[in-house]
């Protein structure tokens, strides 16, 4: 059987991204981030998602981040 090496590792069109809150940093809160991934190909633009922020307790939109 053979063994793979540690940095032969998987390359494709999969990243990771970052999102964070949109309505917090106006208000003066921290801002919540997530992170995720995305297929670049099939979704080149930025991605907006809304997901829980604990610090507001709510709902929010966060947008991707670099």
């Amino acid at each position: 059987m053979a063994v793979k090496k540690p940095s032969s590792r998987k390359k494709g069109n999969r990243v990771t991204i970052h999102l964070e809150c949109t309505e917090a940093r106006p208000i003066g809160k921290s801002p919540s981030r997530y992170t995720t991934t995305k297929n670049k190909k099939t979704h080149p633009e930025r991605i907006e998602l809304k997901k829980y922020n604990p610090f507001l307790r709510k709902h929010t939109v966060h947008k991707e981040i670099k």
